[in-house]
């Protein structure tokens, strides 16, 4: 920036650099902010990893979680330390802050220098200039970059909430869908004793052609079923795998064999679009990005006359004349830009900030109520399946399985019941799987946790297994 020559301008400059000396990197680079989200919201913890010794503590922490089956919450911690987006979106900070400590700090001087001679004359003129306009605007531009970077923190800790999201889906989905195959091998495998069965009895003569053809073909499609099953069982540990950012031995993780309980009792949540408005860092960035144009404006509005204004020492020197000292002031005239265009463009800006904000908090509200709706739906269908159709379910199995050992039932109502049997369970499964499914959906719909006041549930109810599929022995 350019110097002045008088003693107001001195005092502008040395406030300037004292303002700049201020603004310095911190030594948490603004991650202090994710962390504390992580931990205060998630219960967990996340790492930038930038160090050797940052990467061998992450690869330590992830041998360790993974010595044994993953659980939900060790699947987002993994995600939280591993995955490479999050590490991209970390990155975001330091670059924040860097515009932040540029904005602080005073532009450099500019110095001309020039030497002219004639046959008997030496000119020599020497300019050291600083732009007073940059010295004048550095607070305000200070505050701006500050509101931004609070903005990018912000952003930042949304952005591993996401993370922490999706992991979460990944693992929900995996882990069904790992259940799902075992329970279609499961079928197979009694299918298939009972197309075998069928075969016998067919050529005993006890069995119609029709029947036999019955069992062949549910064995026939329970064979494509448990192809499909471990095909979508692969693609859903993937997507999982690729979550948690692991790779090489540390894809051979081992998922348990179902999905944790549903909670014995579903918590009443209240009020949640009035938190969600609160919790949201979506919200709080887009008020913070509406301020900071606010503030923005104000400036383009102070500015929108004077474009450069520099302040030059001048110091010159011929052979004739001695050493001239002086100074110079160089200001564009407003003839064809009054700066209008400027004022104009900030005000756009500004609005569409505003509706930004506005639009931000109708589809969040909006997803808080969507959200809800399915958690208390999927909770509740879960627990029919649970509490009333899977009991009966195999309380009708039992039975029947009894009544064929006993002589009392024929072997058309015990396969008829084994290929009923296999729709309830898997409609448990999808039921609870959309239920932890919908459970995250809400979290992220209301900033990543519920209210706590009122979501402490009830301990876990015993768990309920899927019924196996009956198998046949032949006689």
């Amino acid at each position: 920036m350019r110097q002045f020559v008088n003693t107001r301008t001195a005092i502008v400059v040395a406030g300037s650099v004292f303002l700049a000396g201020c603004t310095t990197f911190s030594k948490d680079g603004g991650f202090d902010t994710v962390a504390t989200t992580a931990s205060e919201r998630l219960g967990k913890n996340t790492v930038h990893v930038k160090t050797d010794a940052d990467r061998q503590a992450v690869a330590g922490r992830t041998r360790e979680m993974l010595a044994k089956p993953l659980s939900m919450d060790d699947a987002v911690q993994l995600a939280l330390l591993n995955n490479p987006g999050l590490q991209v979106s970390y990155g975001e900070l330091g670059i924040s802050e860097a515009d932040l400590v540029q904005a602080g700090r005073l532009p450099n001087p500019g110095f001309k220098f020039s030497r002219t001679h004639s046959s008997n004359d030496l000119s020599i003129g020497r300019t050291f200039s600083v732009g007073i306009l940059s010295v004048l605007t550095l607070p305000i531009a200070s505050r701006i970059e500050n509101a931004r970077f609070e903005q990018t923190k912000l952003q930042t800790a949304n952005a591993m909430l996401v993370v922490a999201a999706d992991a979460r889906r990944a693992y929900v989905n995996a882990v069904a869908a790992e259940q799902a195959a075992q329970y279609a091998a499961r079928v197979k495998d009694s299918a298939e004793a009972g197309a075998e069965l069928a075969l016998r009895m067919r050529q005993a003569g006890n069995f119609s052609r029709l029947d036999y053809a019955r069992e062949q073909a549910f064995y026939a499609e329970s064979v494509a079923a448990q192809a499909k099953a471990q095909q979508q069982a692969v693609s859903a540990r993937e997507k999982l795998t690729r979550a948690m950012g692991l790779w090489g031995s540390g894809t051979g993780y081992t998922l348990p064999d179902r999905l944790p309980d549903l909670p014995k009792d579903r918590p009443q949540l209240n009020d949640l679009e009035s938190f969600a408005m609160q919790n949201r860092l979506d919200m709080q960035a887009a008020k913070l990005q509406t301020q900071s144009v606010a503030t923005s404006l104000g400036l383009t509005k102070a500015t929108r006359f004077v474009n450069v204004l520099d302040v030059g020492y001048l110091n010159n020197f011929e052979t004739d004349k001695g050493h001239e000292h002086g100074y110079e002031i160089s200001v564009e005239i407003p003839i064809f830009d009054w700066g209008g265009a400027k004022v104009a463009r900030a005000e756009a800006t500004y609005m569409q900030s505003v509706n930004k904000l506005a639009q931000t908090a109708i589809e969040a509200r909006s997803e808080v109520r969507e959200s809800y709706s399915a958690y208390v739906t999927n909770y509740n269908l879960a627990k029919h399946y649970r509490d009333e159709v899977v009991p009966i379910r195999k309380t009708i199995s039992d039975e029947l399985l009894l009544r064929y050992n006993g002589m009392l039932a024929s072997v058309f109502e015990l396969l008829a019941d084994s290929r009923d049997q296999v729709g309830a369970v898997n409609n448990y499964i999808d039921a609870l799987k959309d239920y932890w499914l919908a459970e995250t959906d809400l979290q992220q719909a209301v900033g990543g946790r519920l209210p706590q006041q009122v979501a402490a549930s009830s301990p876990p109810a015993p768990a309920t297994q899927p019924a196996s599929p009956t198998k046949l022995e032949g006689k």
